[in-house]
């Protein structure tokens, strides 16, 4: 970590904008397999279907096995029914982000010991821990507001932390017992979080309104409150907020969105490569001189309308990766339908890799591919970082979305209840 010197149903919901926390206890694993016993693979979340498929992490990237991440769902149904403000914004999600479809799972990560699978639910507003030997739910987690999001686990395994994105709160959990450490506001919709390698420092971002039509530049400022938000993860006090709007007039992009979407630190955690709504590329930041250092546009594919409304959730590109060694970018063109590695030094894109709605990028277990999820073709890709060219296509759910690094026992094919 550097020194510190240096966002339709109706009218109703969207005024509602689009609390109760009572974690439950952790059920033992007596069970749980060694760390000598364990598989690195990758979880796969398809967002609409309510499965994450595990596959490979490296390799052919073959599937593994498959969770059932809403095993419990005619009891949330219940609660949701039973509760009109609950059912507004259950349908709100499903009309406006869900793009009418229902977001079962959002984001996920694997506690240390590989025998649970810990999800944020979007339309159940929680994050559960899912027994990978049983299918069973070990804890449940209602986030405060109506919806959760993105997550991040911290370096050590044993903090997660998840963005309730209508109560503008971050919730950090205990991995293991679901019981919450702390938590913290932000700006409008927090959406990313970044635990800086030393476990020191949680980034959040909030992305704002994304699902109006209030998309012409000059009506960005109805969007909302748009900052990275950075705290101590001990205490979870604000220690620095970044505003790139600031940023952005300063290089004369007055134009451009301050939403912050996806982002990745550099190696040594000096820069932070970031995307924004509408943009069709990303920018550099370098933290010590608190400034946008370099801007790097990607092409725009012919096929795509520029108008700002047809974007999903405003996010044009959405999903960017970094090689292990710090030389390449994997850059996620979701609107523009391909995926594409961009050396870090000359910010020199490689071939456009033809892919549906990429929505994520993340790394291979073995560092040598990017892999994004495609969401309008169920399906992950893999893309070799050195030489840009796709490697090979698995099959998966309806929807994937995230994709993370995960652990679980070596001989694991799946949940007994998926």
């Amino acid at each position: 970590m550097p020194a510190f010197r240096s966002r339709h149903l109706c009218s109703v919901a969207a005024a509602l904008v689009l609390s109760v926390t009572a974690p439950a206890a952790a059920s033992a694993v007596s069970d749980a397999p060694t760390a000598a016993a364990l598989r690195e693979v990758l979880f796969v979340g398809n967002n609409w279907e309510g499965t994450a498929d595990v596959i490979r992490s490296s390799g052919d990237f073959a599937k593994v096995g498959r969770i059932n991440v809403i095993p419990d769902k005619s009891a949330r149904m219940a609660e949701i029914n039973a509760d009109p403000i609950k059912w507004i914004y259950f349908q709100a999600i499903r009309n406006g982000v869900g793009e009418g479809h229902d977001q079962f799972v959002d984001d996920m990560y694997t506690t240390p010991d590989g025998a649970s699978v810990v999800v944020s639910r979007p339309s159940f507003a929680d994050v559960v821990s899912i027994d990978l030997a049983t299918g069973n739910i070990n804890w449940r987690f209602p986030v405060s507001g109506y919806r959760s999001d993105h997550m991040a686990v911290s370096p050590d395994g044993t903090r997660v932390a998840v963005s309730a994105s209508i109560s503008n709160t971050v919730h950090v959990l205990n991995i293991a017992t679901g019981k919450q450490l702390g938590s913290f506001k932000t700006g409008d919709k927090p959406h990313e979080n970044i635990f800086t390698k030393d476990g020191k420092y949680i980034y959040n971002m909030s992305i704002g309104d994304v699902n109006t039509s209030q998309d012409a530049p000059w009506q960005d400022f109805t969007k909302g409150d748009r900052r990275i938000t950075v705290v101590d993860a001990t205490t979870y006090q604000q220690v620095r907020v970044i505003d790139m709007r600031q940023r952005l007039n300063a290089i004369g992009l007055t134009d451009y969105s301050d939403a912050v979407r996806p982002a990745v630190f550099s190696p040594d955690e000096s820069k932070l490569y970031f995307q924004v709504s509408f943009f069709n590329g990303f920018f550099e930041y370098d933290l010590a001189t608190d400034r946008i250092t370099r801007t790097k546009t990607l092409p725009k594919n012919p096929a795509t309308s520029d108008d700002r409304t047809t974007f999903v959730n405003d996010s044009r590109h959405h999903g960017i990766s970094m090689s292990p060694d710090g030389g390449k970018l994997c850059v996620a063109g979701t609107m523009d339908d391909y995926a594409t590695v961009v050396d870090r030094a000359t910010l020199q894109e490689g071939p456009l890799v033809t892919a549906s709605k990429p929505y994520w990028a993340t790394v291979s277990g073995d560092g040598r591919s990017c892999v994004i999820s495609e969401s309008g073709a169920d399906q992950v890709t893999a893309i070799d970082f050195a030489t840009g060219q796709k490697v090979v296509s698995v099959p998966v759910g309806d929807h994937p979305q995230r994709v993370r690094i995960g652990h679980v026992a070596a001989n694991w094919t799946g949940t007994s209840a998926g």
